[in-house]
Formats: C-alpha cells, structure tokens, sequence
C-alpha cells in the first residue's frame, strides 16, 4: 500500500479517536439472538471510531460468530453448560410461552415465569462461575486494563465481572425480564396507573378494569415475585468480592433506546421481486431470530391468508413448505428486514412484536400485523394497537379468516398507515441520532469512569421510603395526634364548663 494511504489511513484513526474520547478498550458481557444483533450495531459503531472492544464469548452461544464480526476481538472460554443443554431449554421455553402459557392475568402466568427465570439465571451463574474461577482467564482481563464493560441485563453476570476488574458497566436494552430487578434495584418509578407491568400486555391507555388488574400485578410483584436465585447469586458475589455483598446492590446502569440503522438496498433477486408487485407493492413476514417451531396447522392457516391477497409476501421462514402457499409468497431463510421495510414497496409487516422490529417498522412508518409469542412482544404490540398502527393476532386461537381480515384492514385502511408515519415522524425528531446518543454514554462513562451522579436517587431507599410510606405515616400520626388533642382540649373546655355551671347551681 502507498505510504501517503497509510498515513490516511493513521490520521483517520487518530481523529477518529480524539473525536469524542481518547480511544480506549470496551469488554462485552453478551445475551444471545436478538439482544446480540442489537449491541452489535454498537460495538461495530465504537469500533469503527477506533476502540478495541472484546466479547466474552461462551463456548454454549449460538449466534456469537466471530466470522460474522471481523472488527470485534472474541474471548472464547469452556463452559459447564453445552450448547444442547441451551438449545433444549429455549424450545421448551419458547413452546411454552407461546402455545401454553396462561395470559388471564399476573397471577396465572406469574410462576411460570418465575420457575423460568430462574432456570435461565442458573445456567448464567454457571457461566458466570466458569468465568470468575478461570484464573487464566481473569488475569489476563484484568492485565488488558479495560475501561468499561458493556453488559445485557438478561445475562447475569457482567455486573461481577465488571466489579472483580475494577471497571464501570453499562445495560444495553431496557427489558431486564424481571420486574423487582427494575423498579426495586433499578430505582425506576413505575406509576400503576399509567404504567402497565411488564409482560402484562397492557397498552397504556388503560380501562378501570385494566387498571385494577395492573394494581394487583404491581402489587404482586412488589411482595411476593423475587428476584431470580438472588441467593446463589448473593453467594456467588460475596464468595468471589471477599464480602457479604447483593446481587441487587451491583444493579445500578444505564439504559439505551433502541435505535435503527438507515436501510441499504435489497439483494437483486429479492429487488426483482419486489418490483414485480406493481402498483399492489409487498408485504413483509418474520418472527425474529428465536421462533423456528411452527405447527403445520398454523403454518398452512397463515400461508392461505397470504394467497388472497394482491400484494406479494416475502416470509422469513424455516420448516416444512406450507401446502397452502400460494404463488403470491415466497419463503426464506433470513431476510434483510430493515431494508426490505425501508422498500417504498413495502405496505404492511407481519411481526412476533420483537423490540427490533418494532423500531424498524416505526422508522420506516410501516403498519403491523402482530402475533406476539412470548417476552414483551405483546406489551410491544399492545402499545402499537393503542397507536393504531398495528391489529393484533392470538397464535392459538387464530382461524385464516382471522388473518387474511387483519391483512386487508392495515393494508386498505388508511388509518394504519397515516399512524404508523405520525410515530415515524416523531422518532425520526431528534437532536442527534440515536446510535449516536448510545456510543456517546458508553464514552461518557469511559471519560467519567462511570456515572454514578445519574443514578435515581431511589437507589439510597429503602422499599418503604419509595413509596413514602414513612411521610405518609407521619402525616397521619400528625392529623391523629391533632384531631386526639383537639378533643381531649373541647372535652376538658366541655367539662370546665360543666363543673362551672354544677357549682353555681349547688350555690
């Protein structure tokens, strides 16, 4: 290469690194499927202003690939737990969840969900102990001297590591799949009246029913769900930091918005047949990276309702060829979602309700046809019912009438669409770019060495003082003590008088 394209290439880098912060070093402590697509698009981002970002990476994760991820350095480490131990444990999850799972209220879906969560916190305090007890390992992290650790809040785990290294982290996604992790260890407030609880399905603009049953999930959460074997988490933290130490006191970070990148054009087999559609344009079909386990029945029902259509169909799928369809649809391994919804083409999305996607397709102004499965997809999809830019779809219960009706409706109706670009233009208004807003927080925290100042200040309370309990007792103790004393002064005023006049009389 030409000495004047080095020296480039160097000075490229050396802005890129006094552009924001001294350029420094980034550890990742990952979740797998879709959590992973979404850091990586900030890890590429802060690797491509030239810092050096490593990721942790168990030898049991399924889509970790380092091939996939040229600029990011993989620390690769042996696991108790293997990849089919993972495998058997999301499918049973995910059948559950979608085709089992009560939906009637917290109180039906709620130990479900704990018997969950603490399966999937088992497997990541096992992992998390491989790590930890590598002594190879941990001392060649720590001679690397790395200035934040990035972590996702479902994967337990970063926030030791991160604290044994001696360095800030920061969460990467909102949903931390446990409701006392936020509001109680987070510090959020979490209003019940306008506040729906996580995986509640509530949309926001809630009825009094629905209202009433959303002070009971709270409630419920508050006393009685518990934070997933927070014990064997609190021994695992105060065996490896030397002191009694809480799972709950190292859960204080930051949190990111979702962010879509601008869609690039499609591959031209898949462009071709896109303008075949003509006038009718195409519809767009995915639920996400995880769900691979559709029944035959539903499938073949889904794929006869997309043969009535004018529009052509573009179907993320993987199994058997439905029977019914149509010539209309063609099915595919993976799609290139974002771009295929950045299509002018492109006139309504057929989504699980994933965070993803739902921030693509309100990027790009496109209306939903929801089926959400499992997480908080049908919080996601409630949320865009209340918009009006989605109608919404029981997995279980749906008949082909009922999807090819919801078809028709968000592709003919105009109210969809109109919706769908008012919350588009909304999220497209802003000061800088959301990627950008993200990668200024990790280099912020970098700068700062962390950014404890921002923390709620819920975090110094305890459960009582949050909900102020103790001003609210005070205050009643003041107005009974007040009313108490009111009475006993008009009860001895009362009887002064009544021995007065007693007196008088015997006189």
């Amino acid at each position: 290469m030409p000495v004047k394209w080095i020296s480039a290439l160097l000075l490229l880098q050396i802005s890129c690194c006094f552009r924001s912060v001294k350029c420094g070093k980034v550890l990742v402590w990952p979740m797998d499927f879709s959590h992973w697509m979404n850091i990586k698009i900030i890890l590429d981002e802060l690797v491509q202003r030239g810092h050096e970002v490593t990721v942790l990476r168990p030898s049991a994760y399924y889509v970790l690939d380092p091939k996939t991820s040229p600029g990011l350095k993989f620390e690769t480490f042996p696991t108790s737990v293997s990849k089919d131990d993972l495998e058997k444990f999301f499918i049973k999850i995910l059948n559950l969840w979608t085709y089992e799972l009560p939906r009637d209220t917290c109180l039906s879906y709620s130990p479900f969900l704990e018997n969950m969560f603490d399966e999937l916190s088992g497997y990541y305090l096992s992992i998390c102990k491989d790590v930890v007890s590598n002594r190879e390992l941990m001392t060649k992290l720590q001679e690397s001297k790395f200035d934040v650790l990035l972590s996702d809040p479902t994967a337990y785990g970063g926030e030791l590591i991160a604290e044994l290294l001696h360095i800030p982290f920061l969460y990467s996604i909102r949903f931390t799949g446990g409701y006392k992790i936020e509001k109680s260890s987070g510090g959020f407030l979490l209003p019940p009246f306008y506040v729906p609880v996580i995986l509640s399905g509530l949309g926001g603009q809630m009825t009094f029913i629905e209202r009433v049953k959303n002070m009971i999930c709270m409630l419920y959460f508050d006393f009685w769900f518990h934070v997933p074997n927070d014990k064997k988490w609190d021994s695992l933290y105060s065996e490896y930091l030397g002191k009694l130490h809480f799972f709950s006191q190292l859960l204080e970070y930051l949190s990111f918005t979702t962010f879509i990148l601008p869609e690039e054009n499609v591959e031209q087999d898949m462009e071709e047949y896109v303008q075949s559609s003509g006038d009718h344009g195409v519809v767009v079909f995915s639920l996400g990276s995880m769900f691979s386990n559709m029944t035959e029945e539903k499938a073949n029902t889904i794929a006869w309702a997309l043969a009535q259509i004018p529009q052509k169909v573009l179907w993320k799928f993987d199994g058997k060829t439905p029977a019914t369809l149509g010539p209309n649809t063609r099915v595919y391994k993976w799609l290139p979602q974002n771009d295929l919804l950045g299509h002018p083409k492109t006139k309504a999305f057929i989504t699980h309700g994933g965070t993803n996607s739902i921030y693509e397709a309100i990027y790009h102004g496109i209306p939903m046809i929801g089926i959400p499965l499992f997480g908080e997809q049908h919080d996601n999809i409630a949320y865009m019912v209340a918009k009006g830019a989605a109608v919404t779809l029981n997995i279980r219960t749906m008949s082909r009438s009922d999807v090819l009706t919801a078809l028709e409706e968000v592709i003919v109706n105009p109210f969809y669409k109109k919706n769908a670009m008012w919350l588009s233009t909304i999220h497209h208004d802003q000061p800088m770019k959301p990627l950008d807003r993200a990668v200024f927080w990790v280099e912020f925290v970098m700068r700062h060495k962390s950014a404890k100042h921002l923390r709620p200040l819920g975090h110094n309370l305890t459960w009582y003082q949050s909900h102020s309990l103790d001003v609210i007792g005070f205050l009643l103790a003041c107005v009974a003590g007040t009313v108490v004393l009111t009475v006993k002064c008009l009860l001895f005023i009362y009887r002064f008088f009544e021995t007065k006049e007693k007196n008088m009389k015997n006189e």
